[in-house]
C-alpha cells in the first residue's frame, strides 16, 4: 500500500525563490505540529484556534502530506466565515491532485493575513525521510512541534478510540498475546516509537525550530505548557485562548478500555525498549517513564557506554 503521494518535477519548485526550491512568501504556514496521536494535539488546536494572534484553519487536521488526505473526514469541518469557506474549498481541489503541490499548500494559508497559523496532523509522525525533507527545505523558517507520551498510556489511549470507532473489532483485552497482535497494527504500531519519530524529524529541522513537548505536562501544568508553545510560536501567551482555560481538554475522559495490571505489565515489556530510548533521548519528563513499570536505566545507559567506548576505540583508517 502506497502511503505518500509522489512529488512532481515541477512541485512548486521556484514560487519567488530563485531556483532553491524554497518558499520565500509570506503565505505559508508557520508551524506544523506533526503528533503524537492521543497526546494533547486536539487540546493544542483549540488553544490555537481561540487564541487572537492565531487564524486556524478549519480542519483541525488537513492529512494533506499522507494518503488520509483523501478520505472522507469523520467531522465536518468548522464554517465561521467566508475565509473557513474558501480553505475548504481550495484544499479539496489540492487534495484532489495526484502528486504533492507545496505551492498550492502555502496558499492554503492565505486566510492568516498578518497571523500566526498551522497545521496540526498527527499522521505526519509517519511520513518518510523524502517528505520531510522536501517539505523542511521548502519551508525553510517552518517550526516544528511534536507532543509525546508514554508510550504504553498513548498506545491504550489510541487502541481505546480504534475500537471504539469501529476500526478494529472488540477482543479480548485481558488476553495478553491478543493485545500485542492489534498493537502490532501497521495503524498502531507506526504511531507508537516517539524516538524515532524525533530523530526523523530533528534529522532535517534546524534545532531552534523543533521543540517537543509532553502530556505530562498537560496533565500536570496546561497553564504552563501553553506558555511554552505559545512562546515558541511568537505568540503573546498573555493573551487568552477566548473563554477557553488551559486546563480544558474535553476528550480527556473518553472511555478506555479496561486495562489489568497483567496486561499493563505485558505492554509496558513490549515498548521496554522504547521507554529506555525516550528517557535517553527525549529527557524531560519521559526520564520518568521507565521507572512506571519496574525497568532500570542503569544497564542500558551502561550498554550505551560501552558502545561509545568500542566506536572511540577503533582506529579508524581513511
Amino acid at each position: 500500500m502506497r502511503l505518500l503521494w509522489p512529488f512532481t518535477a515541477g512541485v512548486g519548485n521556484d514560487r519567488k525563490n530563485g531556483g532553491n526550491g524554497s518558499s520565500s512568501g509570506d503565505v505559508q504556514p508557520d508551524f506544523i505540529c506533526v503528533g503524537a496521536q492521543k497526546s494533547g494535539t486536539g487540546w493544542l488546536y483549540r488553544q490555537l484556534a481561540l487564541h487572537p494572534d492565531f487564524w486556524m484553519p478549519p480542519l483541525k487536521e488537513l492529512h494533506y502530506f499522507d494518503e488520509l488526505s483523501r478520505t472522507r473526514r469523520a467531522h465536518p469541518p468548522r464554517s465561521k466565515d467566508d475565509r473557513d469557506l474558501r480553505f475548504v474549498e481550495n484544499i479539496a481541489k489540492l487534495s484532489a491532485r495526484t502528486y504533492i503541490d507545496l505551492e498550492g499548500y502555502a496558499q492554503l494559508f492565505e486566510p492568516k493575513a498578518s497571523l500566526l497559523s498551522g497545521d496540526i496532523t498527527p499522521a505526519y509522525s509517519t511520513l518518510n525521510d523524502e517528505i520531510i525533507q522536501r517539505v523542511v527545505s521548502y519551508f525553510p523558517n517552518l517550526k516544528v512541534i511534536f507532543l509525546a507520551r508514554d508510550p504504553v498510556e498513548r498506545v491504550w489511549s489510541q487502541l481505546s478510540m480504534v475500537v471504539r470507532l469501529g476500526g478494529i473489532e472488540p477482543f479480548d483485552v485481558a488476553d495478553i498475546d491478543e493485545v500485542i497482535r492489534r498493537l502490532l497494527h501497521p495503524g498502531i504500531f507506526s504511531f507508537s516509537h516517539p524516538s524515532k519519530i524525533v530523530a526523523r524529524w530533528k534529522r532535517y529541522v534546524h534545532p531552534d525550530q523543533f521543540r517537543t513537548y509532553f502530556f505530562d505536562d498537560l496533565e500536570r501544568n496546561p497553564t504552563e505548557l501553553r506558555r511554552a508553545i505559545l512562546h515558541f510560536l511568537s505568540a503573546d501567551s498573555g493573551k487568552p485562548s477566548g473563554r477557553l482555560k488551559a486546563n480544558y481538554n474535553h476528550k480527556a475522559g473518553s472511555e478506555k478500555l479496561p486495562l489489568t495490571n497483567k496486561v499493563r505489565s505485558g505492554v509496558a515489556r513490549f515498548f521496554e525498549k522504547e521507554l529506555k530510548a525516550c528517557a535517553a533521548e527525549l529527557g524531560g519528563p519521559a526520564r520518568q517513564w521507565p521507572a512506571r513499570y519496574g525497568f532500570s536505566l542503569l544497564c542500558f545507559f551502561a550498554r550505551l557506554v560501552d558502545d561509545f567506548d568500542l566506536l572511540f576505540g577503533w582506529d579508524w583508517v581513511a
